[in-house]
């Protein structure tokens, strides 16, 4: 299992000392670096600017938002930043959510697996160059039809022969049937909230997507990137404490009422009372006390906490599970330490 460290998005400002931990994830060998966005900073200037002063550590979107761009404007960025970075980029996507796709971006939200399934297919033809790209979709057309524009449009292909045709393309997926989208369409799937608990209905939708898939491509290179807390402290419960607002805020203050996809991945876990309190708190202002609302068997089924010991002991069976790469989210100042801790007898 390999390791990446996520970068996430930013807070108010560039996180301080982000170049730096770059440097120190691509010293220690980690294999990736993620970061992601919101309705702030952007995926991919982050990795352009910090990743230009690395040389072996992959880069990666976790994620990038299918409603920011065009499917053409993405794949013009990620066939410039694998040309940029020598061939390390790595395309993750995601459909976000309807507050932030309809409030953010105003554009509707209906019908996201279909949108993706889209979005993914043009994407692939920009980087395949086979032909000048045309779809005629539900929610992409292209060329724009002659009726709906100045009548003008031409199906194009890029200018630039992007240095990977296969540059690999993940999907982010929380609920059943976008993991096998995932599995169906792209080359790697990036959850949020994995459990070895549920691994193995995990894999079991993996292979659903797996036996959906019709392009010719192969299983054997397929990631699963798992984001996953990782604070070492002198307990679990003082460790887990980190860890309880993350929770809070995604089960409760992500997502509208009734249409929380991260809570939804919770629910499933059996945590749904718990949860209903940490949405109450948290709707009525009370961040702290959705935090301390969350138990620590929950942070212990989502996360890596407690003594270097602790750790030790839980990882077996986050190593038995169909993830590939372990991106770790947690306190860059200690990735030494983590990373020790993590690659001990693995």
């Amino acid at each position: 299992m390999r390791l990446g460290y996520s970068l996430g998005y930013w807070s108010a400002g560039p996180p301080p000392g982000a170049l730096e931990t770059v440097l120190a994830a691509e010293r220690l060998g980690f294999d990736s670096v993620w970061t992601s966005e919101a309705y702030g900073s952007d995926a991919f200037t982050p990795l352009a600017w910090w990743g230009s002063r690395t040389t072996s550590v992959r880069l990666g979107t976790a994620i990038a938002q299918i409603s920011a761009r065009t499917p053409t404007a993405t794949a013009m960025a990620a066939l410039t930043l694998d040309h940029l970075s020598g061939g390390r980029f790595v395309l993750g996507l995601g459909a976000s959510g309807p507050q932030v796709v309809e409030g953010w971006y105003g554009a509707p939200y209906p019908r996201p697996l279909a949108r993706t399934r889209e979005f993914v297919a043009v994407v692939r033809q920009v980087l395949a160059r086979e032909a000048p790209v045309t779809y005629d979709g539900a929610f992409y057309r292209l060329p724009l039809p002659s009726d709906e524009g100045a009548g003008l449009g031409k199906a194009l292909r890029p200018t630039v022969h992007p240095l990977r045709a296969d540059l690999p393309i993940h999907l982010a997926a929380e609920g059943p049937r976008n993991v096998a989208l995932a599995a169906e369409v792209a080359d790697g799937w990036l959850p949020m909230f994995y459990s070895p608990r549920m691994d193995g209905e995990y894999r079991s939708l993996l292979a659903e997507g797996f036996a959906a898939r019709t392009d010719g491509r192969g299983t054997e290179g397929f990631e699963v990137v798992c984001p996953v807390p990782v604070v070492l402290g002198d307990s679990q419960e003082s460790a887990a404490d980190q860890v309880r607002p993350f929770v809070a805020l995604y089960a409760g203050g992500m997502g509208a009422k009734g249409a929380n996809f991260h809570r939804n991945v919770l629910d499933r876990l059996g945590y749904t009372e718990v949860c209903d309190e940490i949405q109450a708190h948290y709707l009525a202002g009370d961040k702290e006390r959705a935090a301390a609302a969350v138990p620590l068997e929950l942070v212990r089924d989502v996360a890596l906490v407690g003594t270097p010991d602790d750790v030790r002991a839980q990882l077996p069976a986050w190593r038995a599970t169909a993830i590939t790469t372990l991106v770790v989210q947690g306190d860059p100042r200690t990735l030494p330490a983590v990373a020790e801790v993590l690659r001990e007898d693995g």
